[in-house]
């Protein structure tokens, strides 16, 4: 599955988790996953590394935080103190995995492959957003992203041929705290799926349950 294209050679698909699982795992590493703002078909993964520092699973009992500057004309939707609240709602069983939390900086490089978020080992990356929380796309969304954008108050605006997915500062609070945080904590917590299908599923199912259900009290 595509996603219309972005500006700045962005491809626009349903966001969904990217695990090149199976391009071989570098110096025994795993595979990364990434909560992506557009989803390569078959074989953009296989030569694609994780273009992050790799944090050594040290057996950690707290969550260390990381912060880097979001990058110039972008902003870190979230605070370490508004992810460190909504991790310890979480199950205790489900940070056994989870050593770090880096919110990450913005370059040149990775606005080619934009993210918002990756879970690589026993860590979790978040993304910076454009500080116009105004994301352009050059092709309408599917169906599956407005009805994600809807659920968390996102909105999308058509603009002659480009669409744009409009956010405010609530809402993409709450769509990076229920949604793409909790995601990629899913991956770390799922130690029986390897395909990229069944991870996925799993780390979708993931989302909802334990974020934007249990965020809402439905649970």
């Amino acid at each position: 599955m595509r996603r219309p294209g972005r500006t700045r050679h962005r491809l626009a698909s349903q966001r969904l988790v990217f695990s090149p699982r199976s391009a071989p795992a570098r110096a025994g590493r795993p595979a990364a996953a990434f909560r992506q703002r557009h989803h390569g078909e078959s074989g953009i993964s296989e030569g694609f590394g994780a273009p992050e520092v790799w944090h050594e699973p040290v057996g950690r009992d707290n969550v260390k935080y990381l912060t880097e500057p979001p990058g110039d004309s972008y902003v870190h939707p979230v605070t370490v103190q508004e992810v460190a609240e909504r991790i310890e709602q979480l199950p205790k069983r489900f940070l056994q995995n989870l050593e770090v939390v880096q919110f990450s900086r913005m370059t040149r490089k990775r606005a080619l492959f934009p993210c918002y978020g990756m879970q690589w080992g026993s860590a979790v990356y978040l993304y910076p957003i454009e500080a116009s929380l105004v994301e352009i796309y050059v092709g309408p969304p599917r169906p599956e992203q407005l009805i994600e954008a809807r659920m968390f108050g996102g909105k999308w605006e058509q603009e002659g041929r480009r669409w744009r997915l409009v956010w405010t500062e609530k809402a993409i609070r709450d769509f990076y705290l229920n949604n793409v945080l909790i995601h990629e904590i899913g991956h770390t917590v799922d130690d029986r799926n390897s395909s990229f299908q069944d991870r996925e599923r799993f780390a979708n199912w993931f989302a909802v349950e334990y974020g934007y259900r249990a965020s809402r009290g439905r649970r």
